[in-house]
């Protein structure tokens, strides 16, 4: 049989509510929430069972993923409730593929499974690292922490982004500037995947860092305000920094299509700290000439 939650309902009065957002601030709640959202991305045709032309549930019922995992129902009816905890390696292993679960994923999925009661970083911006990004004057630069506050930057860097020297032209937190200013569209031409980045990235930093209030607040304000926060939330996804190609718009430099790779700079050992994210282009081609042109619009 079909547990109320296998439906596919949404009432109105809770797509919008500010006053709690699924798997965020509830240590209990977060692991199952992450399940639900997992299970329901799985086409059943894809794992060898049959879905039907009249099924009603979004993706695996609970009864199906716990046979391809080979666990009990009671027992992830349990998990996914937050009346179990920290499961085994060996069911996070099983569960985890079963979900087709991929690294990230799997990290993020036994955080939420273990002792997650770490205090937030309390990472600052060191006079080295500001004289860092300064030294980089021909690539594009900013350092954010765990919450997507961006915390440092050069010329460049500020420039490319919308202005983050000036707080009145941008909000300096990433994913509330996705989230909540039109603007980011023009900045960001392929914006879904980039808002995708932002909510991925928040869900990490929440499986790490349960208790962080600013956190827990951030998330929340988003689900109030942003319907599109709020759909991608829901998915459950699951973002980590890593390095390839990223297309931004600016009004002197035009298109630009550039490379990128993040830097990690540990605020203590286990903690997140800041990352660094660097920009560049191949050397004599446009996306270069594009960049210098953008550093002629710099404040000296």
């Amino acid at each position: 049989m079909k547990g109320a939650d296998d439906r596919i309902t949404t009432s109105g009065s809770d797509r919008g509510r500010s006053d709690r957002v699924d798997g965020i601030g509830d240590d209990r709640r977060a692991l199952g929430s992450f399940l639900r959202a997992r299970r329901g991305r799985v086409a059943p045709e894809h794992v060898g069972i049959d879905g039907g032309r009249r099924r009603r549930v979004r993706g695996l019922r609970r009864e199906e993923l716990s046979q391809l995992a080979g666990i009990s129902v009671d027992y992830y009816v349990r998990l996914e409730q937050g009346r179990a905890t920290q499961p085994s390696p060996e069911v996070l292993d099983a569960l985890a593929t079963a979900l087709g679960l991929d690294a990230a994923e799997r990290r993020h999925l036994a955080t939420l499974a273990g002792n997650r009661r770490c205090p937030a970083p309390t990472a600052r911006v060191s006079p080295l690292l500001q004289r860092m990004l300064d030294g980089m004057d021909r690539f594009p630069a900013f350092a954010t922490n765990h919450r997507l506050d961006v915390v440092a930057w050069n010329g460049l860097g500020s420039e490319l982004l919308g202005g983050l020297a000036d707080p009145a032209r941008r909000d300096r937190n990433q994913a509330r500037f996705l989230f909540l200013d039109p603007a980011s569209r023009a900045v960001h031409p392929e914006w879904e995947a980039r808002a995708a980045e932002a909510a991925g990235t928040l869900r990490v930093s929440a499986g790490c860092y349960p208790g962080d209030a600013e956190l827990t607040g951030l998330v929340t304000e988003l689900s109030a305000h942003s319907a599109e926060f709020r759909r991608i939330w829901a998915s459950g996804e699951v973002v980590t920094c890593g390095a390839g190609h990223k297309r931004l718009q600016h009004p002197v430099a035009g298109l630009l299509t550039l490379d990128y790779e993040t830097l990690h700079v540990p605020a203590a050992p286990g903690e997140t700290g800041l990352v660094v994210h660097v920009f560049s282009a191949e050397e004599s081609g446009p996306e270069a000439a594009a960049l210098a042109r953008l550093s002629t619009v710099l404040t000296p």
